[in-house]
Formats: C-alpha cells, sequence, structure tokens
C-alpha cells in the first residue's frame, strides 16, 4: 500500500503518509469512491503537483490491491456451487452430533472411578486460600507501607489535519485537546495552547500541578510537536569528561563540528601527493568550497567567542572555561547545560527553573540575554522578578486547563484578577436567570393557560449554556512555631578573617552581628564567600584569625538549597518524621506538616512522588521541629510556586527570631530584607541602598563588560 502511493506522489511526507495508510487501514471491502473520499481530499490539499486524475488513478490501483490480497487471505468472495445445499440439513445433522457427543461425555464421566486424594486436595485449596489472603492484605495495605514506584506520564491528542498540512516553513505550535496525566492523577483535560514562534512563553501554576511534566511530554514528543522543530530540554546536567567546558559547548552545534571535521579530512588529503590522472583534486575543491561557504554562512569563526561570552554570563571565568567538564560539581555542569542551549539556540527552548543553581548576578544576566532572544521558549520559574523581565506572554495551568494571557507577569496578574471577577458576576447572573425560569415553570407547568409559556421556559432553560462556578486556589500559608525569643545579638563576628590556603583568602576583617530582629540577605557571585560565611555562622568552619561569639541560648535551623538529598524518598513525610523524632502522637507530627501545607493524603504519599516545591515544605517541616530562635536558609525558594515564596516571605517577617537568608529571588528579599550584606572582592559590607543599588550595579557591570 504505502509503496503505490509512494510511487504515485514520490514528495508525500512521513507524517501523512502514516495518516494515510491509517485511515486506508480502516476501510473495510472498499471501492473506489469509498477510498478517494478517504483520502483524496488530504492528498489534493498538501501534496505539491497533485491532481484528480492521478488520484483516481492511484485509488483504483488500492482497491485492486485490496482485491488481492482478500483473496489471498480467503476472505469472502462469491462462487459458483456445483449443486443445491440444504441448510436446515446440515442444521439438524450439527445439532444430532452434538448430542451424541454429549451423551458421550456424560456416560464416560459416570463409568469413570472416583480416585481423589482427600489430603492432597485439602493442602491445594488451603495454599489457594493462603495466596488469596495475601493478596487481599497487599491491596489494601495504606499508602505509607507500599513502596514508592516509579510513575510515568501519559498523554493523549486530537491531531488536527491543519496542522498536518503545514509546511517546513511554520514554526508555530498548535497543542488541541491535550489530556496529560502521571499515574492515577488526571493534569489536563482537553487543554488546548498555542506556542506562536518568536514569544516567550512563562508557564505559571500551583506545585503539583503538572508543569514540569508538561514539559517533558513536550520534550520527548509524547505531544505532536511538527517533525521540523528542533527541541531542547535543559533539565538534566552535563555528564563529566575531559572535554573542556569551552569545547562543550562549541560540540553541541552538530552541523559546524561535522563541517570542521569534514574540512580537516578533505584538507589532509588534498596535502598528499596525487597521481597526475586522478579527477580526486577537482572534486575535494569543489567540495571543500561549499563547506567554506556553508561555514561562513553560520558565522563558524565567532563561534568561540560567542560561547565563550555564554560562559562568562554564567559565571565562568577564563580558567574554569578551559577545565575539564568532569572537575565541576553538579551545580556547575547544570550552569554548561545552560550554556550549550542557549549556545545551540533551538526553535523551542524548554527551560524548568533554570535560575535554581544560579546567584542574582548570573540571573540578572540571564534576564537581559533572554530579552533579546530570536525563537521561542517556554518556561517554568516561581521567581516574579524572572518571568517579569523575560516573559511576552503567560500560560496558567489551573483547574486542568491552559488559560494563555498577553503581557508580561504583572499584566497577568491584573488580567486574571478581572477575569475571575467577571466570570464569577456572570455565572452568579445566569444563577439567578435559571432560578427565575425555574420558578415560574414550578408555578405554571400545569396551568391550563399558562402551560404552553411554562413549556416555552423549559426550553430556554434547556438551551442555557452550562456554566463553572469560579474555583479560587486557597491561599498558602506556613507557620514557622513560636520560639524563646532572646536579647542581645545572637551571632558577632568580630574581625573575622577565613583563608581555605595560604595564597587563597575568601574574606578578611569581618564585623557582622545578627539578633532577634535581623533580616539579613547575602547576595554575591558564586565563590565570592556566601557559602563560606553561613559555615561559619553554623560553627561547621572556625575562623582563621578573629572572633565569633554567640549567645548561650541559641538555636539554629539551616536550611540547604540541597536539602532533597537528606530526605529518605521511599518514606513518606509522616513516617520521615515518626524516624526522626520519635515519641510523639501522628496528630503531633500531622498538625506540624500541616503548618507547610503537607495534610491530608500528602501527608502518607511517598517522598519521592511529591513535587520539588512540596519535599521542599518537607524540608522547612524537619528544620523547624527543634523550634530555633535563628533560621540560616541557603536557596529556600528552588522549586517553590509564586504563592509559596510569598507565604515564606510572610512567615520570615513574623518570625520572633533572626534570619540570615541567600537567595536569588528578589521577590523574597524584598518582602523580608532590612539588610542587605555583599559578598566580593575579599570583604562582606552592608549596602547602603539595599536591592535596588546592589541590581544597578551589577546591570552596569553586565553592561561594561559587553556580555
Amino acid at each position: 500500500m504505502e509503496k503505490l502511493i509512494r510511487d504515485a506522489f514520490p514528495t508525500v511526507d512521513d507524517d501523512l503518509m502514516a495518516y494515510v495508510t491509517g485511515c486506508l487501514d480502516d476501510l473495510s471491502a472498499p471501492n473506489e469512491d469509498d477510498v478517494y473520499d478517504c483520502i483524496g481530499e488530504m492528498l489534493l490539499g498538501s501534496v505539491d503537483g497533485c491532481n484528480e486524475d492521478a488520484v483516481h488513478r492511484l485509488c483504483n490501483k488500492i482497491v485492486k490491491l485490496s482485491m488481492r490480497d482478500g483473496a489471498a487471505n480467503g476472505d469472502d468472495l462469491h462462487q459458483a456451487l456445483s449443486a443445491p445445499v440444504s441448510i436446515g440439513a446440515i442444521a439438524q445433522a450439527v445439532e444430532r452430533d452434538l448430542q451424541e457427543s454429549a451423551s458421550i461425555f456424560m456416560r464416560q464421566n459416570r463409568d469413570l472411578p472416583q480416585n481423589v486424594d482427600m489430603k492432597r486436595l485439602e493442602k491445594a485449596e488451603a495454599k489457594i486460600r493462603q495466596k488469596n489472603e495475601k493478596r487481599a492484605v497487599q491491596k489494601t495495605a495504606p499508602a505509607e507501607q507500599q513502596p514508592a514506584m516509579k510513575q510515568e506520564a501519559s498523554a493523549n491528542q486530537t491531531i488536527n489535519k491543519r496542522d498536518m498540512k503545514q509546511s517546513g516553513k511554520v514554526l508555530d505550535i498548535h497543542l488541541d485537546n491535550v489530556d496529560l496525566t502521571f499515574g492515577e492523577k488526571v493534569l489536563l483535560e482537553n487543554a488546548s495552547m498555542v506556542l506562536t514562534f518568536g514569544r516567550r512563553y512563562g508557564l505559571v501554576g500551583r506545585n503539583g500541578m503538572g508543569k514540569s511534566t508538561m514539559l517533558r511530554a513536550i520534550a520527548s514528543r509524547s505531544l505532536r510537536i511538527p517533525p521540523h522543530v528542533s527541541i531542547l530540554h535543559v533539565e538534566q546536567e552535563v555528564v563529566g569528561n575531559d572535554t573542556s567546558a569551552l569545547d562543550s559547548v562549541l560540540e553541541c552545534d552538530v552541523e559546524r563540528k561535522n563541517l570542521l571535521e569534514r574540512e580537516q579530512q578533505l584538507t589532509k588529503v588534498s596535502r598528499e601527493p596525487q597521481p597526475v590522472a586522478s579527477s580526486a583534486g577537482p572534486d575535494n575543491n569543489d567540495e571543500l568550497m561549499k563547506i567554506y561557504a556553508r561555514l561562513a554562512e553560520l558565522e563558524a569563526d565567532q563561534a568561540p567567542a560567542k560561547a565563550s561570552r555564554i560562559l562568562a554570563g554564567l559565571g565562568f571565568t577564563t580558567s574554569m572555561q578551559a577545565q575539564p567538564t568532569k572537575e565541576f560539581s553538579g551545580g556547575w555542569r547544570m550552569r554548561l547545560a545552560l550554556a550549550r542551549a542557549l549556545f545551540a539556540q533551538p526553535d523551542l527552548l524548554l527551560l524548568d527553573e533554570p535560575t535554581n543553581m544560579l546567584d542574582l548576578r548570573t540571573v540578572l544576566w540571564l534576564e537581559h540575554y533572554l530579552q533579546s532572544w530570536p525563537t521561542t521558549i517556554l518556561v517554568v520559574s516561581h521567581d516574579r522578578s524572572f518571568l517579569r523581565s523575560v516573559a511576552t506572554d503567560v500560560i496558567h495551568l489551573h483547574s486542568k486547563d491552559l488559560t494563555s494571557y498577553k503581557g508580561d507577569y504583572d499584566v497577568f496578574m491584573q488580567t486574571k484578577e478581572e477575569r475571575l471577577r467577571n466570570q464569577q458576576k456572570e455565572y452568579e447572573a445566569q444563577q439567578q436567570y435559571r432560578q427565575h425560569l425555574q420558578d415560574f415553570i414550578d408555578r405554571w407547568r400545569y396551568n391550563a393557560k399558562r402551560a404552553p409559556q411554562a413549556q416555552s421556559k423549559i426550553k430556554i432553560l434547556e438551551k442555557l449554556p452550562v456554566m463553572k462556578p469560579v474555583v479560587i486556589d486557597a491561599d498558602v500559608v506556613l507557620r514557622f512555631p513560636v520560639c524563646e525569643e532572646l536579647q542581645g545579638a545572637l551571632v558577632q563576628l568580630s574581625e573575622v578573617s577565613f583563608s581555605y590556603t595560604s595564597e587563597r583568602t575568601i574574606f578578611s576583617q569581618v564585623d557582622l552581628t545578627v539578633n532577634a530582629q535581623s533580616r539579613i540577605a547575602v547576595v554575591g557571585a558564586n565563590g565570592a564567600g556566601k557559602t563560606t560565611l553561613l559555615k561559619i555562622l553554623l560553627e561547621e568552619l572556625s575562623p582563621t584569625t578573629g572572633v565569633r561569639a554567640n549567645h548561650r541560648n541559641l538555636s539554629i535551623a539551616y536550611f540547604s538549597q540541597h536539602h532533597v538529598d537528606s530526605l529518605s524518598m521511599d518514606l513518606s513525610s509522616l513516617d520521615l518524621m515518626r524516624s526522626k523524632f520519635s515519641g510523639c502522637r501522628d496528630e503531633v507530627y500531622r498538625q506540624h506538616l500541616g503548618s507547610y501545607g503537607v495534610s491530608g493524603e500528602l501527608a502518607t504519599r511517598p517522598i519521592a512522588t511529591l513535587s520539588g516545591g512540596q519535599k521542599s515544605r518537607v524540608a522547612f517541616a524537619v528544620m523547624t521541629w527543634k523550634k530555633p530562635n535563628m533560621l540560616v536558609l541557603d536557596e529556600p525558594t528552588n522549586h517553590l510556586d509564586v504563592e509559596t515564596v510569598e507565604a515564606l516571605g510572610r512567615a520570615l517577617v513574623k518570625f520572633p527570631g533572626g534570619v540570615v537568608l541567600v537567595s536569588h529571588d528578589e521577590t523574597l528579599i524584598d518582602m523580608v530584607m532590612q539588610e542587605l550584606w555583599v559578598c566580593g572582592n575579599g570583604s562582606i559590607k552592608s549596602l547602603e541602598g539595599g536591592l535596588k543599588e546592589y541590581r544597578k550595579r551589577v546591570l552596569a557591570e553586565i553592561d561594561a563588560s559587553g556580555l
């Protein structure tokens, strides 16, 4: 079948071929008209140089082929019988044979001796009962006792014929009537979305709604994406090997790499002595000219400078760019994966929380770089400031549906509130109208004079569209436990200096104080000493010189940006609290977890099945169980949605102890910060003017450096 179509129309693409052959397979005993109705219009509208005569000839050949295949397979064909056949006589003979075989069977069973070993029979029945009881126990076992199972998402989508006819030049993406599930949980139901080429889309929604799962479905092409659209999903870190960071970025441009390798091969051949009669020389020269032309078109000579500029913007120094990738930590390899994606510049770039592993300075550079991005971006981010700077459109994942909004995040919030208000007003007005119609119907339905009017009202009521009430998500509330409020300095650093080696001084002559009212944000480039400062505050490191003093009743809780590593994935949140802090009733554990939004069935699910934001909430619950009076937080907003970040900010403002915060999230810093410490140039100093002044300085540095 496929060969016939390919011979008739060689230019038909693979997607259209698969669709056409699938339609033909569904036809049963087709004639020429049936085949034309099935595929004729599609071929005429999608294949260049196609006309009706050619399509009719193809349909005729397909019908003949199906008839020949049917004869070969023994399908129903009309044949002349050699003599008349009595159907009734055949039916009586069959019935008689069945009765005789049944009677013989019954008689043979009656004559068989009964040699059953009752003891063996009882043992077999006991084993069967034992297996059934075991299965019943496994089925009814609570969720927290069952091991975590790896689940995968499944997607379903309606294919539009319009998309089948798209040419390779169209880079817009249409996703219509998408259903997406993860295990038994329905994430999307009959949702639709359009990604216009060149626009930058921010995908937002609460934790656990399915944003990351949707990106994976698009990247794996479980959802139908035009095959000519290139997709790159930044999700996994680069594998470490001996390749330098700069070469690793350059290698992701496969076409440039292949052209350069071929150019080296041809150049090597041209330098070798060739026989006089050989004609390989001119052919090689022609191919070399084509390679040089293509490399010039790709601006291949500027690729190393472009890759180096991207790496520098993401925090890689000149010496780091020459280092092998195996020498970098996981966080730096994630930056390297982001650099490769920015350099490759695919038609559709998928970013899932790209700011998680970045410091504030690098986040500001990335915002600046993406504002001039030429292709399509779909980014999941919970950083309101990042979305405000990057996104031209916002897609809201809510109530198993996708709603698109034009404009940045601030416009989205304003438009969403207005839309919800109008939707609620329309719903309430329709409910009142429905009640008015129903009251009239109930009153006059059986009145002879008013019955026709009542019937008219019934028809109006039946034709009214069904409107759903507005579903408003509950406010996110985080509550830190009440702690002992201490007076005076909690931690004090006096003339503190720290060096890992005599040649490498991180900072020197630092004088800082943290008290119960302190709300301190620490910023600076990676490697400037932020983590070192936190470890000194936590007494995990001792100052090289100087004095660290703390309150005698001080209790510090530390939240690490790698909190997931400390959680037992096979346990539920409730089991984790039991194992770490034994001796309390389940009600106490549940109440504490509920303070961070981990309640109900969520507390009994394996931690491995929770979203990143939900795991962060569990880590908050573990961290604050002992009621600390000072919090040291290292990137606490990673994986948290926008609403939870705002709830965290409100909770930190109300917390009666001291707070030291390292974060790249400008929204959280603005909400909480009373003092800004800047790490850099071998010192840690408080900056007057706060975050606005720091942002102004960083952007000036980026502009001056040409990054």
